[in-house]
């Protein structure tokens, strides 16, 4: 079966990649939460050199080493009378806080998601309240970043 060329109608949509634009949260029971932003969805390897001593090419190999995830950075618009990031961060320092699974959703034109990542075992390390200018006219944002330990494709 051959490919079908770019613009050829109903079949374009595996040449357009995915917009970045519409997505979904969801962390613990708190569903289709609003962001603005999302970074951190990232995954990456140790690299280890290995050279046994009797290796007649003086050469080192390559071998992959523990998986490390970054950071999940989430940002959102400051909404009054809305402290969801506050008490996600004050359990923390309560030491009352429970792991939380956050589903992260890029959905397509019809609201059906295209893409899935879970994160396992996650927690808020930090919270960042919107930085404070008399000379702007941005939409004040907060930010909360998350640890966990690993991220799943579905």
């Amino acid at each position: 079966m051959a490919l079908p060329t770019a613009g050829s109608g109903e079949e374009q949509d595996q040449f357009w990649p995915l917009p970045k634009f519409y997505f979904s949260v969801d962390i613990d029971d708190l569903t289709d939460l609003p962001f603005l932003e999302i970074s951190g969805l990232e995954v990456e390897a140790d690299n280890i050199s290995y050279r046994h001593g009797n290796d007649p090419s003086f050469g080192t190999i390559q071998m992959p080493g523990i998986k490390k995830s970054g950071n999940l950075t989430l940002k959102k618009g400051v909404f009054a009378n809305d402290d969801t990031y506050q008490a996600l961060i004050s359990k923390i320092a309560l030491n009352t806080y429970k792991r939380m699974t956050v589903v992260i959703r890029l959905l397509d034109e019809n609201t059906e998601p295209r893409m899935t990542w879970q994160l396992k075992n996650a927690f808020p390390l930090k919270y960042s309240s919107t930085e404070m200018n008399s000379e702007s006219s941005e939409a004040a944002i907060e930010s909360i970043e998350f640890t966990h330990q690993g991220i799943e494709q579905l």
